[in-house]
């Protein structure tokens, strides 16, 4: 057996472990985060937990080598989407190999890199230059946890020379990608017999007032889109995720809630592209309290999560070449990921990770043995470069 073969075995199994844990993002991570503390300590690696301010969950930091600078961050999220009402044939909290695919959730997105990335440890043993593991949680709400951790590892490690995302990109490097900001909007009215229109105010009939202008608002940026632009879409992209409101045909809807999401390339800000809308909400919030006092029209932000800018002769970028001998054209895409914090954070930064993005979120998603394959093949080189 190669020592990629071995590495890879070794993988696997850790993934059936990472699988088995249901870290889905409105639950906890700890189970999992407790399992990695002990296999890192049974390999004489200590860690550090960062945890979130209701103490349910948990970032993982752990250095393999010296402590030195130049070192390498590989970067994954323990947090997974849900399987509700998915139509999976195997459980999707048991990795089940069929042909040569490994199936489970979280198998491409992300647990895939996080499993190689502790196979690994015991071929980083001769690193001159450290290996930095950093695990996060609730990447797939919108980031919140890795900036935390971002900030201990600015504050309190010898500056690391790059950072590897593990996100699913066929383990090739991939130089940027897109934000995503979510927000809400809620309007309140009053309730009233439908037939008296007169006596209340219909949320949601002022809602849709709103949903009219972000439609047109997505239809200028598709306008406005860059034909030189490297992502697909070319432009940022504006879509409703959610409208609930009312109770009933002939009530007027107390409450209507809009959630919506825009995707925007490096050199924009979405609160920037949304400064139009906002004043609309801010006039549609005026002319209902005008008509009742307790009506209102409110703006909020869930999440604004940052894109990662390719970077001119990025030092990441280059470095994973290397490794993976890939000379292909630049890659972007167009799912966010943490990468744009660590590059805020003033990390150079790439993706490089097992699996594809198609496989991720999906019933039955997958990872395949081949890419896993590529993936150890990857830790044995990173392990020779950081102890030269």
């Amino acid at each position: 057996m190669t020592p990629a073969d071995a590495l890879t075995a070794r993988a696997i199994d850790i993934l059936g472990h990472l699988v088995s844990f249901d870290t889905t993002s409105r639950g906890s991570n700890l189970a999992l985060i407790d399992w990695v503390e002990t296999w890192l300590k049974g390999h004489g690696v200590a860690s550090r937990r960062i945890t979130n301010p209701a103490g349910d969950k948990s970032n993982l930091l752990a250095s393999v080598g010296p402590a030195v600078a130049g070192g390498v961050v590989l970067s994954g999220h323990t947090d997974v989407v849900p399987v509700d009402g998915q139509p999976w044939t195997s459980d999707p909290f048991t990795l089940t190999e069929r042909d040569g695919k490994l199936y489970g959730r979280g198998a491409a997105d992300m647990k895939g890199f996080i499993a190689l990335a502790l196979a690994a440890v015991p071929d980083f043993a001769a690193v001159k230059r450290p290996v930095h593991l950093a695990l996060s949680y609730d990447e797939e709400t919108g980031c919140f946890g890795a900036p935390d951790m971002i900030a201990v590892i600015a504050r309190d490690l010898p500056p690391p020379a790059l950072v590897v995302v593990g996100e699913p990109s066929g383990m090739a490097p991939v130089s940027g990608h897109k934000g995503a900001a979510f927000f809400r909007v809620v309007v309140t009215g009053r309730e009233a017999h439908s037939s008296q229109p007169h006596l209340g105010v219909s949320a949601n009939m002022a809602a849709a007032e709103l949903i009219a202008a972000l439609s047109a608002l997505a239809a200028e940026l598709d306008a406005a889109a860059d034909p030189a632009s490297p992502f697909e879409p070319k432009g940022s992209t504006l879509t409703i995720g959610r409208i609930d409101g009312g109770t009933a045909a002939n009530i007027l809807a107390r409450r209507c809630e809009i959630v919506f999401d825009l995707r925007c390339a490096p050199g924009q800000r979405a609160l920037d592209l949304l400064d139009g809308f906002r004043a609309q909400v801010a006039d549609l919030d005026a002319r209902l309290k005008a008509r009742d006092p307790d009506a209102s029209a409110v703006f909020e932000v869930i999440a604004d999560v940052p894109p990662m800018a390719p970077e001119a002769d990025g030092a990441a970028e280059a470095f994973v070449r290397g490794l993976t001998g890939d000379n292909s054209p630049m890659r972007v895409v167009p799912f966010a990921a943490e990468g744009g914090q660590f590059q805020g954070a003033g990390f150079s930064t790439v993706i490089c990770g097992p699996g594809f993005i198609e496989q991720a979120h999906q019933p039955d998603e997958y990872v395949e043995v081949e890419q896993m394959r590529r993936g150890a093949v990857f830790m044995l080189r990173l392990a020779e470069a950081l102890a030269d």
